[in-house]
């Protein structure tokens, strides 16, 4: 490895290839650092026997219409899918109109409370603003556990307040995890190279790694909250500011199953969401046909995803045929079968699928940006005000991390 560069970021995801892209346009030396043997991070597009590749991290381009990952995907000869999901009528597709119709009473005047409740300085679970006795407490929770990886118990009713959404929401045909890739693919990268511990009592900074110590005059951190809590960096002088920071912003859990459809595929709608259960937090979410291809994803999220998860993918494939076929029929079971599953809880080098603030935790996320004596400085989804849990909330804080680091570099003198 290089033994000394100006900036050496730590994480080759959505967050730190960002920060190396502006570094590289601003001129400095600077080496990612990657303990995984791919670019990525929480994106990742993989292969399929069907021949299309699918996205078993982030697949969304959340806020498609602001978010910067559209721009980079058109300029790099990507294709945009711009068919907007019905997420908001898949009641409807199996229980019909009246059914919608009581729930989409119930969810607005659940979000009226909520506004009211964030409108207030002291902050809550999200779960106290459930009505007691309400039909579709379950499924709005079941809805909590697929957008932020945790059931509304644990979720911090102002920080969630916080999220900006334009309710735009695209796909890369492609898939975000191949995009992402590639937009790192010429810088320079160390793959396989995990980081021990960052000593920033000197001048420098010195990064310890399996593959050998570096030097540089600065580093950015872009790794997981969850990672930062389990201590898996060791700093010297320690940060307890930012380990308290990263433990009240864990990451939620969310997994994907996909299963090939062997046969009548014009059976099932393109782009379709439907739900199976109405009545429980324990439920997934399902998307027949994504794109035209002949396949159908399940979504699961928080407790119950990481219990199948435990379990591994049978079990996750058995808990969503018991689920279609209440949907599709008992056929279903023998016109499936089993794809690819994501496993984010069990990813060491991630401990979750994004991250979701706990009550009385809101401000954590600008503790967790906040540089550290202009040599370390943060970014990743958790430390986005406004955008976390996206990829594109990750690109927005790596690039603002890596102009403050040049910033405080230009008022220091060079190594050496």
């Amino acid at each position: 490895m290089a033994s000394e560069v100006d900036v050496v970021v730590i994480g080759a995801g959505a967050a730190g290839i960002a920060a190396g892209r502006y570094l590289a346009e601003a001129g400095l030396s600077f080496l990612l650092l990657e303990a995984r043997e791919r670019l990525g991070g929480r994106a990742w597009t993989v292969p399929t026997a069907l021949g299309p590749a699918v996205d078993l991290g982030c697949e969304w381009l959340h806020s498609a219409d602001r978010n910067p990952w559209t721009t980079i995907a058109r300029a790099a000869g990507f294709a945009v899918d711009e068919r907007l999901p019905d997420w908001r009528s898949r009641l409807a597709t199996r229980f019909g109109d009246a059914v919608q119709a009581d729930w989409m009473a119930a969810r607005i005047a659940y979000e009226e409370r909520f506004e009211t409740a964030a409108a207030r300085a002291e902050d809550a679970a999200a779960s106290t603003l459930l009505a007691p006795g309400e039909r579709w407490n379950g499924l709005l929770d079941a809805i909590s556990s697929w957008a932020n990886g945790v059931e509304l118990d644990r979720l911090s009713i102002l920080d969630h307040a916080r999220y900006a959404d334009s309710e735009v929401n695209w796909r890369v045909l492609e898939g975000y995890g191949t995009l992402i890739a590639a937009h790192g693919a010429s810088l320079p990268t160390r793959l396989g190279t995990i980081v021990e511990a960052i000593d920033h009592r000197g001048t420098d900074v010195a990064v310890a790694t399996n593959n050998g110590p570096l030097r540089a005059r600065a580093a950015i951190v872009t790794v997981s909250s969850s990672v930062l809590a389990a201590e898996a960096i060791r700093f010297a002088p320690a940060l307890p500011d930012k380990l308290a920071a990263a433990q009240g912003l864990p990451l939620g859990i969310a997994n994907k199953l996909f299963l090939a459809i062997k046969n009548g595929v014009e059976d099932f709608p393109i782009d379709r969401h439907v739900l199976s259960h109405t009545d429980r937090t324990a439920t997934g979410a399902y998307l027949s046909r994504p794109h035209g291809w002949p396949m159908i994803s399940a979504y699961f999220g928080g407790r119950l995803a990481t219990e199948l998860e435990r379990q591994g993918p049978q079990a996750m494939t058995a808990f969503a045929l018991d689920e279609l076929a209440g949907i599709y029929g008992a056929g279903i079971r023998d016109r499936v079968s089993f794809l690819a599953a994501s496993a984010w809880a069990g990813d060491r080098f991630a401990r979750g699928a994004y991250s979701y603030a706990l009550p009385g935790h809101a401000g954590d996320r600008a503790v967790l940006a906040a540089p550290v004596d202009d040599r370390l400085f943060f970014a990743g989804e958790a430390c986005s005000a406004n955008d976390f849990s996206t990829a594109h909330g990750a690109y927005l804080t790596g690039r603002s991390a890596a102009q403050a680091a040049v910033a405080a570099l230009a008022r220091r003198p060079a190594v050496g």
